[in-house]
């Protein structure tokens, strides 16, 4: 990785320098915090190890502007101090954003390990930016094209990067032109009448023996009534 150190202390810098090049990584180091705001500009690195107490701008505060900024990529934080740990001076540098923190002086294992879960987090970080800017998503049915080119439900493509789980539902719109039209056409398919007098209800009883009652009084048409 590319990794911004920032030490005011020529002796520490170059003891920080030598211990991140040792671990394979390519290095830049400045010597205050003005100096890595003003390189991040046209720079941008994805790890900062910067010291705590440094003039004009501490690693604190260039901690803090680095989250103020809109729009960029996320930067992993690692604080260096020479302070005992408290639990003031930690809330400080968590609620400033500083991810980790390396005590002085520096154990090229405790180094190792720091950047080892910051490879692990900026991945994440890159792939959840990713899925926020811009997915290759079929106009038809609607899969989503992985970094392999395989087509997967977009439940799926989420749930594998970031384990979010999902209940389905239909919104008002959805409801308003799929559902309802759908609901409607099987109502009127429900209430069409039967062709051709079909299906029309069957004559009771008492209707039945009145009509062959009045069939039977009536003469028949060829017989001679005689006096």
């Amino acid at each position: 990785m590319k990794i911004l150190a920032v030490e005011d202390d020529p002796v520490a810098s170059a003891v920080l320098t030598r211990a991140l090049r040792k671990l394979g990584h390519e290095v830049v180091s400045v010597r205050d915090g003005d100096a890595a705001l003003e390189l991040l500009e046209h720079d941008p690195v994805r790890v900062v190890v910067s010291d705590w107490v440094m003039p004009g701008v501490d690693g604190l505060e260039l901690c803090r502007r680095l989250r103020a900024r809109v729009g960029s990529d996320y930067v992993y934080f690692i604080l260096l101090t020479s302070q005992l740990p408290s639990e003031e001076n930690q809330r400080e540098a968590i609620e400033a954003g500083v991810d980790d923190f390396l005590r002085k002086p520096l154990v090229p294992q405790e180094i190792w390990m720091r950047l080892r879960v910051a490879e692990r987090i900026l991945v994440f970080a890159t792939q959840v930016r990713q899925l926020e800017q811009f997915l290759p998503i079929c106009g038809y049915c609607k899969k989503i094209r992985d970094d392999r080119n395989y087509w997967q439900q977009i439940e799926s493509y989420i749930n594998a990067r970031t384990g979010t789980d999902f209940s389905h539902s239909v919104c008002p719109d959805c409801y308003r032109e799929v559902i309802a039209p759908q609901l409607e056409e099987l109502r009127r398919e429900t209430e069409t009448p039967f062709p051709d007098g079909a299906g029309q209800a069957a004559p009771d009883a008492d209707s039945a023996s009145a009509s062959k009652t009045e069939k039977t009084s009536r003469p028949h048409p060829h017989v001679r009534r005689t006096h």
